[in-house]
């Protein structure tokens, strides 16, 4: 049940035109398997803010359409999205997002490996910048995957 709520909360905020956050992207010399991107919830965005910037040094940055999220960026680069929780923040409001090659290989592999894969993922982002999948491992834990590959890209071509 905790995969619904979830899956929900991750699909709008990287839905087109949910202004809530931008895409995961992956610095340009990140190999598969490293961390491309990271949301965090608050209840508190301005408190959260302050601790965070003081505990790691972050600065953040508005995002356009929106007062409920802001961009976390690190030695000027944005690196992931800190954002008012929808109710009560819990331990499953955090997503990592991992650069994966072949986000359909990958979601493939987590089913094998006793994972599940919401209904809904993987999608492609309405940006055009890849595509986006939610794993939940055998033991309840969410984990994002991203792909810079655009799923209709990475399709084969019809006969």
């Amino acid at each position: 049940m905790r995969t619904f709520p979830l899956a929900l909360a991750t699909m709008m905020i990287l839905a087109t035109g949910s202004g809530f956050a931008k895409s995961p992207h992956a610095p340009p010399g990140a190999a598969p398997g490293r961390v491309a991107w990271f949301d965090l919830t608050s209840s508190d965005l301005q408190l959260s803010q302050k601790f965070y910037g003081g505990l790691f040094g972050w600065t953040f940055a508005p995002l356009q359409g929106t007062d409920l999220a802001v961009e976390i960026v690190a030695g000027g680069e944005a690196i992931g999205t800190l954002r008012v929780a929808e109710g009560a923040v819990s331990p499953y409001n955090g997503v990592v997002y991992i650069l994966v090659a072949d986000i359909r290989d990958r979601c493939a592999e987590a089913t094998r490996l006793g994972g599940t894969i919401p209904p809904g993922f993987p999608f492609d982002l309405s940006d055009g910048a890849g595509a986006v999948a939610l794993v939940v491992d055998p033991a309840g834990h969410p984990v994002g995957m991203y792909s810079r590959t655009p799923l209709e890209a990475a399709a084969p071509a019809a006969p």
